[in-house]
């Protein structure tokens, strides 16, 4: 006679990050889109300096972890949004996701999805441009 096992059932989130040099938010979803979580930074300190801090970006994931353990998800897919026409993402980006790896979470891809401006509304000053 055979012993079933019962297999857990594991599902996958998208980790959504935007970092700014300003603030550092997190939001969970499951693949159909349904958030699970969201934090940000002034969530887990008071002092608006420390928001973009990677320490904060370190509490921000251990804080999403408790949030997101009763939905069995243990794989992820990061994505990562800056300031639009930043250098990048903020300082707390790195931060998050190597601190949900260091949890236990399985990365599966990190994408970065920050918007880039390509040639920007039509300048002022006509066809022969501005006289001066």
């Amino acid at each position: 006679m055979k012993i079933k096992m019962a297999k857990a059932i594991t599902n996958t989130g998208i980790v959504y990050i935007y970092a700014s040099f300003n603030n550092t938010l997190v939001q969970v979803t499951d693949l159909a889109g349904n958030t699970i979580a969201r934090l940000s930074g002034g969530q887990v300190t008071k002092h608006n300096r420390l928001k973009a801090n990677p320490t904060i970006g370190m509490f921000l994931a251990k804080r999403l972890k408790e949030m997101i353990k009763d939905y069995n998800i243990d794989s992820l897919y990061v994505r990562i949004k800056g300031q639009t026409g930043s250098t990048g993402p903020g300082p707390g980006a790195n931060a998050i996701v190597r601190t949900l790896t260091k949890e236990g979470f399985k990365v599966i891809s990190i994408s970065e999805i920050t918007a880039v401006p390509r040639g920007g509304p039509k300048k002022k000053g006509g066809r022969r441009g501005r006289r001066v």
